[in-house]
């Protein structure tokens, strides 16, 4: 992220070993270093000492994976760059990994070089932790500048591995944000995205493009990424992409592909917002023809379509549809620990969303440890909480049934307010 250089912005202070949620395995196997949990259950019952034994423990497993990313075989490879991402995930390593970082950095550039298919995923996806956990900072952006290159070459070559070039796209966004210090090489990066999404564009003949579904899903990643970037442009350049894009990103919503049209409605609106928070007397000249599109996925009932898609594609268009023609955006509340943050803006979600893609279920201890992630989402310093003060918190298991029962009939009143009962009819 374009800010000034400074090691205050590191991924977090290291703290105490956190549970894997993966299956246990031997290291032998090196798959997805799962055992971890084992050292936890070590440190819970042995105390400081327990605690010391399983740090010991884990450093020593993460020192396994990192020698195996240059492993001969394949197999032992991509169970070490799984067992890395899962580790870089699900706790704070900032102190470990500082001082391997290029160690690392030499080994995912390796993955990705030589390696094919799911080893360049998972490298690509280690790339972007490895941001994650080091922070806006010098040491991010050291990595960044030898990976950088090697990202761009695999995403816009056309004959390079497809998954690849997918996995690419959405980590190089990422990494952009977090790492990339020149404002002028975010919007290069952006021109890169650009060239791809912009090919599933409705030709000037009004000739849709012809694509597979796996290119369909390189120009989806290509499309959020650029979308992530757009949060921290300038209003100078936010102006100059309203102005190229917003008329034919409408034309998006007509893709056959349920996931395009999403990324292309959250587009929009994260567009609006921008355009808006500019200018509030933004206007859109066609902003009525887009209106009627919007609401005719919002309530779309074609039977060619499969139901699940339906559903999801519902969901998110009512709330694209609010915030273009109310200026409205559904409030989220996210609750970690003793916290709680707000997703109150298309902005906040669009970061959410990039970040959570990479760290999954380990997103909430990220937001209540992570420094970089609390920086970014506002929330100031780690709350230290005892164990005593989590486990008073803890309710019980009939009063979380009770709660979730309330929730979960308020949410369906709000949503039969949106519902046309008529959709469903014939389904079956």
């Amino acid at each position: 992220m374009p800010r000034s250089k400074k090691r205050s912005s590191r991924g977090g202070q290291h703290g105490a070993v956190q549970p894997f949620s993966d299956e246990d395995a031997s290291i032998e196997t090196l798959s997805h270093c799962s055992s971890f949990s084992d050292a936890m259950s070590v440190a819970e019952e042995g105390g400081e000492a327990g605690e010391e034994t399983a740090q010991e423990d884990l450093q020593y497993k993460l020192k396994v994976f990192i020698d195996s990313t240059v492993d001969k075989s394949a197999k032992t490879r991509q169970g070490a760059l799984d067992g890395l991402k899962a580790a870089m995930a699900t706790r704070i390593l900032y102190e470990f990994i500082s001082d391997r970082r290029m160690t690392i950095t030499d080994s995912i550039e390796r993955c990705l070089k030589k390696g094919k298919g799911q080893e360049q995923c998972a490298a690509a996806s280690l790339a972007c932790l490895l941001c994650i956990q080091l922070g806006s900072g010098i040491e991010s952006e050291e990595v960044f500048k030898t990976l950088k290159p090697i990202f761009k070459n695999i995403l816009l070559d056309g004959t390079a591995n497809i998954q690849a070039r997918q996995a690419c796209a959405t980590s190089l966004g990422l990494c952009t944000l977090v790492a990339e210090d020149d404002i002028l090489d975010v919007y290069a990066t952006m021109e890169s995205f650009e060239s791809l999404f912009m090919r599933s564009y409705v030709k000037e003949d009004g000739s849709r493009p012809s694509l597979n579904p796996q290119t369909t899903l390189l120009h989806t990643n290509a499309l959020l990424s650029w979308a992530l970037l757009l949060t921290i442009c300038t209003g100078s350049q936010l102006k100059a992409v309203t102005h190229k894009h917003l008329s034919k990103l409408p034309r998006l919503l007509e893709n056959d592909d349920v996931n395009m049209r999403i990324a292309a409605g959250e587009t929009i609106a994260l567009l609006f917002e921008l355009a808006r928070d500019m200018d509030p007397e933004f206007e859109y000249d066609d902003w009525e023809p887009l209106c009627d599109k919007l609401n005719s996925l919002a309530t779309d009932c074609n039977k060619h379509r499969a139901k699940t898609d339906k559903r999801k594609q519902r969901s998110v268009f009512r709330d694209v549809l609010k915030a273009v023609e109310e200026r409205n955006f559904q409030t989220e509340t996210i609750r970690f620990s003793t916290e709680r943050m707000t997703i109150d803006s298309w902005v906040r979600k669009r970061t959410y969303d990039a970040f959570r893609e990479f760290v999954g279920s380990g997103m909430n201890y990220h937001l209540q440890a992570n420094e970089f992630i609390r920086d970014v989402f506002e929330l100031g310093p780690p709350v230290l909480v005892d164990a005593a003060t989590l486990k008073s918190m803890k309710i019980s298991r009939f009063e979380r049934h009770l709660y979730n029962a309330a929730a979960f009939k308020a949410r369906t009143k709000a949503r039969n307010k949106f519902r046309d009962k008529r959709v469903d009819v014939g389904e079956f």
